[in-house]
């Protein structure tokens, strides 16, 4: 072969490995590009939909004081509290006596104390995983969710429910509830700031699940003790929802900021 045969097929090998190249670098670009879009949207999707809970939490909210305040759920309170007693005993919850022992178990997991031990473990483990202010974040959101349901029940200073003997003892005002809202508040706070330090989808959907569930619990137990009416269950949940929603929002954008840490450092 020529010299300059030589060159021409030098020269073909070359454009043939260099367009190889650029359809790979075109093809990473491409797929990185598409990767970003899907996380962007999902990322607008999920705080369009939190904005959007955010605000039903708010109105239903809203709703239940306006007509707990104009005495419009009295009967349906009454129905739903009479509902969980034995017929012909208003003051005997149904259900044999270890189940209404197990049900104080269940409601304490709302109270002052626990719920302080619980966020400061929590806060601890947030801490000591690299995620410190994650940890502060989720003390000032529990804190400050606090002190929030403690100025409304003296605001609106309802009555415990007088229907029915109360089965556990009580200190301060009905609406809203402050078991159905502590827990709200903290566990659904505590749900969304671990599932945002999570990388694992079923971690996420684990953490949110169980504080869902413990929040429901902590509420249907005030009614069956009778020491709340429904509807300051239902008010406190939707206060402590709102209140772990905006929560969660704010870490989000935090996070993105990179004030707040995305996930749990490895060690």
């Amino acid at each position: 072969m020529s010299r300059t045969g030589r060159s021409q097929s030098w020269l073909r090998k070359l454009i043939t490995a260099e367009r190889i190249q650029v359809h790979r670098v075109a093809h990473q670009w491409a797929t990185s590009t598409i990767a970003k879009l899907i996380r962007a949207g999902r990322t607008e999707f999920a705080t369009l939909a939190a904005v959007f809970l955010l605000a039903a939490a708010l109105l239903a909210f809203a709703r239940l004081t306006d007509e707990v305040v104009a005495g419009e759920t009295r009967s349906f309170d009454s129905a739903i509290l009479m509902s969980m007693r034995t017929p012909g005993r208003p003051n005997d919850p149904v259900g044999p006596p270890w189940f209404e022992e197990a049900v104080r178990d269940v409601t304490s997991l709302g109270g002052t104390t626990l719920i302080t031990v619980i966020t400061a473990t929590v806060a601890g483990f947030l801490a000591m995983s690299g995620t410190r202010h994650a940890a502060v974040l989720m003390v000032v959101s529990v804190t400050s969710g606090a002190l929030l349901m403690s100025f409304l029940k003296q605001l609106f200073a309802r009555t415990r429910p007088d229907l029915v003997e109360h089965s556990a003892r009580v200190f301060t005002e009905s609406f809203p509830s402050g078991h159905a809202t502590l827990s709200a508040i903290t566990y659904l706070t505590l749900g969304a700031l671990l599932a945002r330090v999570q990388t694992r989808r079923t971690m996420k959907a684990y953490s949110l699940g169980v504080a869902i569930t413990l929040t429901a619990l902590v509420g249907v137990s005030r009614v069956y003790l009778g020491v709340h009416w429904p509807t300051d269950v239902l008010a406190g949940w939707c206060l402590g929802a709102a209140w772990a929603i905006t929560c969660w929002l704010v870490a989000a954008w935090l996070q993105r900021r990179g004030d707040v840490e995305r996930r749990i450092e490895k060690t």
